[in-house]
């Protein structure tokens, strides 16, 4: 894994050392709103150079806002990923429905961030356009078309983190691309930062303000205090299993990680998901499940069930978990254990499992579980989706299939793990329904 910045600010300050060499040349720094702007601040003050926004919206799927099918941009840009849309099965005319969407919201937010005023000049000027990150590039490729119809004269693009493939894809759209980091392991941007708390329509507005004003801008990180995670142990079957808790204020619920056999807490995956649960007011726990001794899978799947049922007692034991609802989110062999955990009764109150082999269960535990169990597979990950598809039809609770496109087994690709956490969180709002009171016993 490549660089990891403590926030948007510090990313800015890179890339601005990169982009050092830009400095005598007037350019203009476009900052792709919202996230790309405390970012794009730090940059157009390293270069002396004037900022402002460039408004772009990606074209989601329907149902699936993560995957990315196109992306518009003020002044009428619109690009469509058409090997993306047929993935979905989107056609032509519900591509430009979506389209016609984003554009009016385009048009509002141009109306928020810059009242009547027009956005800065370009004609025969280098547009630097800056985001916080860059997944796919459509985004960025609708951004560099707008700043070429606005006349500016060289575009380039530049992002703190980004993905290789975007990387070559954006190299034949703009002039020059500066990406700080490019890591082979890219799976979302937020991964790449500590600090990735939304950025507001307001922190943007003050952003621009300040920048015509002169001076910092404004902060826009998390406040100070607890930190976000905390190292612990918990105690299960006599031994002593590391973890680590992170416990936002007003938790609603409480959700264990369950991760597969060569795996443990520190799966840079699941760290991403437990911090997007926690974006959502969700308490996390990830730990570690195998010990030394463990060996035969079989065997290890029923002592991770085990020991989830002894975390879930142990969160209950916590001042700050003790009346929360807990749910668990499995992957690869630890959906099964996550099932097998979910048969114990009022400990579980909801299962998700993400790339899961629910299958090694078995049918006895499949056909018992009565906690609502979400599936979610990559639309590529075909033989795991098949084994989904099969224990779908064992389970007897309320239960659910969320197939992912373009994904495959690992989520690595761009928005998918952003998709399987978005999933994962409204399945635990449905099965933590009960509130407090649904508390495991």
């Amino acid at each position: 894994m490549g660089r990891v910045y403590e926030d948007r600010e510090e990313a800015g300050r890179r890339l601005g050392l990169l982009l050092e060499h830009h400095r005598g040349s007037r350019p203009v720094v476009l900052a792709l709103p919202r996230g790309g702007v405390p970012v794009a601040a730090e940059v157009a003050r390293a270069l002396g150079a004037p900022l402002d926004v460039l408004v772009c919206r990606k074209i989601g799927a329907p149902g699936m806002p993560e995957y990315a099918v196109g992306a518009v941009a003020e002044g009428g840009v619109i690009v469509v990923a058409a090997e993306a849309a047929r993935e979905v099965g989107l056609p032509d005319e519900e591509v430009r429905a979506s389209a016609a969407r984003e554009q009016a919201e385009v048009e509002r937010r141009v109306r928020l961030y810059r009242g009547a005023r027009p956005i800065a000049d370009l004609s025969g000027r280098t547009a630097i356009v800056v985001d916080d990150g860059v997944a796919t590039g459509c985004t960025a490729r609708a951004a560099a078309a707008a700043a070429r119809r606005l006349g500016a004269a060289r575009v380039v693009l530049a992002a703190p983190v980004a993905s290789p493939g975007a990387r070559d894809a954006l190299a034949r759209e703009a002039d020059e691309v500066v990406f700080a980091e490019c890591p082979e392991g890219f799976f979302a941007v937020g991964a790449w930062y500590h600090d990735f708390r939304q950025t507001t329509d307001e922190e943007v507005v003050a952003c621009l303000a300040r920048a015509r004003g002169g001076g910092d801008p404004p902060r826009t990180g998390a406040p100070a205090g607890a930190p976000e995670e905390q190292e612990v142990s918990v105690r299960a079957e006599g031994l002593e299993f590391a973890g680590t808790a992170g416990v936002p204020p007003g938790a609603k619920g409480v959700v264990l990680f369950s991760h597969g056999s060569a795996s443990s807490r520190r799966n840079t995956r699941d760290r991403y998901l437990a911090r997007r649960l926690r974006d959502r007011g969700f308490a996390t726990l990830l730990m570690d499940l195998e010990a030394p001794e463990d060996a035969e899978e079989s065997v290890v799947l029923g002592r991770r069930a085990r020991r989830l049922i002894a975390a879930a007692r142990w969160l209950a034991g916590r001042p700050d978990t003790a009346r929360l609802p807990a749910g668990i989110f499995g992957s690869s062999s630890g959906a099964a254990a996550a099932l097998a955990a979910a048969l114990e009764p009022g400990c579980f109150s909801a299962v998700v499992c993400r790339g899961g082999r629910p299958d090694l269960a078995g049918e006895g535990v499949l056909r018992r579980v009565r906690v609502p169990t979400l599936l979610i597979v990559g639309s590529r990950d075909e033989q795991v989706l098949r084994l989904n598809e099969q224990a779908l039809g064992l389970l007897q609770c309320r239960h659910s299939l969320a197939v992912i496109p373009g994904a495959g087994h690992a989520f690595t690709e761009p928005g998918a793990l952003d998709a399987a956490a978005r999933l994962g969180a409204g399945w635990f709002d449905s099965g933590f329904g009960g509130g407090a009171e649904a508390r495991r016993g």
